[in-house]
């Protein structure tokens, strides 16, 4: 169909006919071509808070983290954008005093306050009683959620997930705790309680949340490990249709997310040191993009001044703390403090915490001396304590209880485990396998050994300076976690006799430091080696390439 003649000479009117013909022919053509909708989903989160609801010291500076100031910087993030969701990963159960004391009650009063959508549950989350628990979620104006923890009847014990409704798009978000749990989780808590497989449970779940939302987010409490065959990892691995995974757990401190089959694993370290931020693209009700960063909570870094001295400087900006949710919480720490505050002794030196999961430290030798010191009336061999039962680290100069409950958070008894020497050898077969974990043991005077890494084996062991003999029966201290089988030592499970002294650890530990005069240094006294054996094949490989 012509639109106009060819041989018709062009006059004014022709002209303009043609061009509004053409403007009517590209309008109908683009008619069926919407332009993109495109909006932004901005992810807040944190993870493993551990009890700090109020600012605090993380060496070498004082005053960083605490919840007031986590409540303006998420207040002036949700000014600044229009779609916010605001997260946790699990673990705010179990830290400093002031939350212990009050089983974790300013943790969910200030979670309450800033405006949480939704908290995964951790494993710390079974410290406390299912009565505590339940309290907790009875308290918050939160969903906890969990997709994969049932109770003995098979119900779900908190929401598997839940969808939050945006203009324009829907957001699920599923909730997962480790399997772990289940060893790593206080036995008396967890007995009743099935934890089923986080991929399994997942692989089920996410084609139904695709059905109902446009966008999945995986709110999980699993750690970040060294391979794609645990934890988050093998969750993105084996599971498609997750937009994102926010994890909790591992602790750890990340520059970029870090990405597997195409979808990003975030956490924030912990303690509510930093908040994580990731802001993502949504067009057209599919994700495009997602950037991400952490956000330091008044952390300082110590400077260098020219002249010589040194001093304390903010990484990033300072962050003004809420003084209504402030003076929420303060009572707590006050009436801690009032019980807590006696000075017991002083520190000489800096004892760090970080490494109580991978080696032996001055404040495991501390810990564990002190249990032997308790139970040396009952002809004790040694004592054990489980590096991830040791929570905080010790600063130099005044030490006051309180300090000591800040490093022994959990309420465990020391308990007297009589064990046959065959299941002590046991022992130390699962410790070889244990560095990096919470279950690595911090160990007294009396026990040496080395840890073969190469074949994942316990050498050269001696109690008391003799090798295992295994006709003959041992005591052992330990916590009363771990002389039921917590955090994975089954063998003292096998014990043929337990003593519950009733005391609980941190006022051994307390008791300790006075009789010690107060005045306590740092000391690690080579009781934990280790030892990489190389194999006889690359020994020999390394002369044939070198015999000329």
């Amino acid at each position: 169909m012509r639109l106009f003649n060819s041989n018709v000479k062009c006059s004014k009117f022709g002209i303009t006919y043609f061009i509004l013909i053409l403007v009517l022919v590209l309008t109908l053509s683009n008619a069926g071509a919407a332009a993109p909708q495109v909006t932004e989903l901005v992810i807040l989160h944190t993870n493993d808070t551990h009890g700090h609801p109020l600012k605090f010291f993380d060496n070498p500076a004082p005053d960083v983290g605490g919840l007031p100031a986590r409540a303006t910087l998420v207040q002036q993030i949700r000014a600044q954008y229009r779609n916010v969701l605001l997260l946790d990963a699990g673990d705010f159960n179990t830290g400093r005093p002031e939350s212990n004391f009050f089983k974790a009650e300013p943790e969910i009063l200030g979670y309450n306050y800033i405006g949480y959508d939704a908290v995964t549950l951790g494993n710390h989350e079974f410290d406390n009683s299912p009565e505590v628990l339940a309290n907790q979620m009875k308290s918050a104006k939160f969903p906890f959620l969990s997709a994969n923890v049932k109770n003995a009847a098979g119900k779900n014990i908190a929401k598997p997930y839940i969808i939050k409704k945006y203009k324009g798009f829907k957001v699920a978000v599923f909730g997962l705790t480790t399997k772990t749990s289940e060893i790593v989780g206080n036995p008396e808590n967890v007995k009743d309680l099935i934890f089923e497989d986080e991929v399994a449970t997942a692989q089920a779940l996410v084609p139904q949340l695709r059905r109902q939302a446009d966008v999945v987010i995986a709110l999980v409490h699993m750690g970040i490990d060294a391979t794609d065959d645990t934890g988050s990892r093998r969750l993105a691995k084996m599971v498609p249709g997750i937009d994102l995974i926010v994890d909790g757990h591992s602790h750890t401190y990340l520059n970029e997310p870090l990405v597997i089959n195409n979808v990003p694993i975030v956490q924030a370290k912990q303690w509510g040191l930093y908040l994580g931020k990731g802001v993502m693209t949504i067009e057209n009700k599919k994700v495009t993009g997602f950037k991400w960063e952490l956000i330091p909570i008044n952390l300082k870094e110590k400077i260098k001044n020219p002249d010589g001295s040194s001093s304390l400087k903010f990484v990033g900006a300072e962050i003004e703390e809420d003084q209504e949710l402030l003076n929420l919480l303060k009572p707590y720490a006050e009436k801690v403090d009032g019980v807590l505050s006696e000075v017991i002794g002083t520190a000489e030196e800096f004892f760090p915490q970080s490494m109580v999961r991978k080696e032996e430290t001055a404040l495991g030798n501390l810990v564990a001396d002190s249990m032997l010191w308790y139970t040396r009336n009952l002809n004790t061999d040694f004592a054990i304590q489980n590096g991830g039962g040791i929570r905080a680290a010790l600063p130099a100069g005044t030490i006051t209880k309180k300090t000591i409950y800040e490093i022994l958070p959990f309420d465990n008894t020391i308990v007297v485990v009589t064990i046959k020497g065959t299941d002590l050898i046991s022992l130390f077969d699962f410790i070889a396998s244990t560095p990096g974990k919470g279950a690595f043991p911090q160990v007294s005077e009396g026990v040496s050994f080395t840890i073969n890494t190469a074949i994942g084996k316990c050498e050269d062991i001696l109690i008391k300076g003799e090798p295992i003999d295994a006709e003959r029966i041992y005591r052992v201290a330990t916590n009363s976690f771990m002389a039921v089988g917590g955090d994975g030592y089954q063998a003292f499970e096998n014990a043929i006799g337990r003593y519950d002294t009733s005391v609980f650890q941190r006022d051994t530990c307390i008791e300790y430091i006075i009789q010690l005069g107060g005045k306590i240094k740092p000391e690690v006294k080579n009781r934990i080696r280790f030892v990489e054996n190389i194999p006889v094949s690359r020994i020999k490989s390394w002369f044939e390439r070198n015999a000329a």
